[in-house]
């Protein structure tokens, strides 16, 4: 069952994906709509490798993510996991398959049973692996993860509200590595920490893909987070990938406007550096899912948006080398 993928190889892939709610009204809950929350989506995770996936809140980025982890059954499109499509697995396969697929929640606190202390936690996950395991192997197991998140076996005596944020998320970090995950989709993982925490919490990450050649889907709404983790990233606006391309690129030349704005909100250190860029503003809010936009969905707060912007959707296509944009003006 265990497919071995060599590193740099594709792990995951995600074809045209589409995932829509229905929109429902009144006693009867008679649907009056439809959510369309993932419109069209696809990319690439090599084994080893890091897919940051940005954009604003309410764009499709955690639909996604549940979408792989098969949380929510996608209404169109193909997941690929190791070659093999997830949605044509039967259950006993099902279940095999997720153990190599973890989640890392936003919320560490309410991603914890507060009346279990963290070995009861870790114990569970351990046990929830497949695997048969001797006497005494487990609390072996469990110090193991304990000291690979830098929590320490000590640790294990105390239950989540005794710990900070940053530490909660430590142990949610070794629960998800439990079942010896391939890969794991990352929802959040560091919004609800002070800064400081963030940091600590990213290198550990990094330090963990270092170790284990564990693979990640990154989703976070800050793109100065994902630049440090992320080997490609995919920018998401109203639940369509506008700029695909590697982190080291996107930050120096991004082509997309929506990119661009969100590079240009981000803050810098250095004084002078702030004083002589240019912020892009856009103008209006984000347009509801539920009544988007005809042609192009940026067009109604785009600075560079025309008549054809307005009356049809650009393709993600390629532009130069692997940066593909979404974007007529391109």
């Amino acid at each position: 069952m265990n497919q071995h993928i060599a590193p740099g190889s594709p792990l995951l892939e995600v074809q045209n994906l589409s995932m829509s709610f229905p929109v429902t009204r009144g006693l009867m809950q008679r649907q009056v709509g439809e959510l369309k929350a993932v419109n069209d989506v696809s990319f690439t995770i090599n084994k080893g490798e890091t897919f940051g996936l940005v954009g604003e809140s309410g764009c499709g980025k955690t639909t996604t993510g549940k979408c792989i982890l098969q949380i929510n059954k996608p209404v169109a499109g193909r997941i690929f996991y190791k070659g093999d499509d997830l949605a044509q697995h039967e259950n006993r396969q099902s279940r095999a398959r997720r153990r190599e697929l973890q989640l890392i929640f936003q919320d560490p606190y309410g991603s914890l049973d507060p009346r279990q202390s963290a070995f009861s936690i870790l114990r569970e996950a351990v046990e929830a692996d497949g695997k048969r395991h001797a006497p005494g192997s487990v609390r072996e197991r469990i110090e193991e993860l304990l000291d690979i998140v830098e929590l320490g076996p000590s640790m294990g005596r105390r239950y989540p509200h005794e710990m900070s944020g940053g530490q909660r998320q430590r142990l949610g970090i070794a629960r998800a590595l439990a079942c010896d995950p391939e890969l794991i989709v990352c929802d959040e993982p560091v919004s609800a920490l002070d800064v400081s925490i963030q940091a600590q919490i990213i290198n550990l990450f990094k330090a963990i893909q270092k170790r284990m050649g564990i693979t990640y889907l990154f989703v976070a709404h800050d793109l100065a987070v994902v630049r440090h983790v992320s080997d490609n990233i995919g920018v998401m606006y109203l639940g369509r990938l506008v700029e695909v391309t590697d982190a080291r690129n996107l930050y120096i030349n991004p082509l997309h406007p929506y990119t661009q704005a969100l590079l240009s909100a981000i803050p810098i250190t250095d004084y002078y550096l702030e004083q002589k860029r240019t912020r892009i503003t856009l103008k209006g809010e984000v347009p509801s899912p539920i009544n988007a936009p005809s042609g192009c969905p940026f067009h109604p707060r785009c600075p560079i948006a025309t008549s054809e912007c307005q009356q049809t959707m650009p393709e993600l296509r390629m532009v130069a080398g692997n940066h593909r944009v979404a974007c007529h003006k391109v």
